[in-house]
């Protein structure tokens, strides 16, 4: 059976309808401000890079309002987590008008590809980035084999 073009285009018109009222749906709730359209992942906080280089890994977390007694970084085998809490304090005197960065806490858990030496780890905090440089552990370590 032969459709007529009008009668696809009406339909896709449709179509095109639902989808604009369906992205009107969720306008506002848990949207990034300033980074387009489209939802975020919740607990994507923080936002985080993971680097390779061989012999170890380096981790960059962003964790703006994040004070480094509140942080809590564990280290076992492969696994890594990050805990803390973002504190949001109201000037003494002072009354809260608008909230937007309010009191929360995180927890992130990555699994990397080979195990870590926990006793050498580094952790830096500055300006609200924390960076961890974790060196892999020996035995994860490739190593070249000679011939006889």
């Amino acid at each position: 059976m032969w459709t007529r073009i009008s009668d696809l285009d009406r339909m896709f018109a449709t179509m095109d309808l639902l989808r604009g009222k369906m992205d009107r749906l969720g306008t506002g709730l848990d949207r990034s401000y300033g980074e387009g359209s489209g939802w975020r992942v919740v607990g994507g906080f923080p936002r985080t890079n993971m680097y390779d280089n061989g012999d170890s890994f380096q981790v960059m977390a962003e964790l703006p309002g994040v004070a480094k007694e509140d942080l809590s970084i564990r280290i076992q085998g492969n696994y890594l987590e990050l805990s803390g809490v973002r504190k949001a304090v109201v000037p003494e005197g002072f009354t809260a008008q608008r909230v937007e960065r309010d009191s929360s806490s995180f927890t992130r858990s990555f699994t990397l590809e080979a195990e870590v030496d926990a006793d050498k780890v580094e952790a830096v905090l500055k300006d609200g980035l924390l960076t961890l440089i974790l060196p892999k552990a020996e035995s994860a370590k490739p190593k070249q084999i000679s011939i006889n």
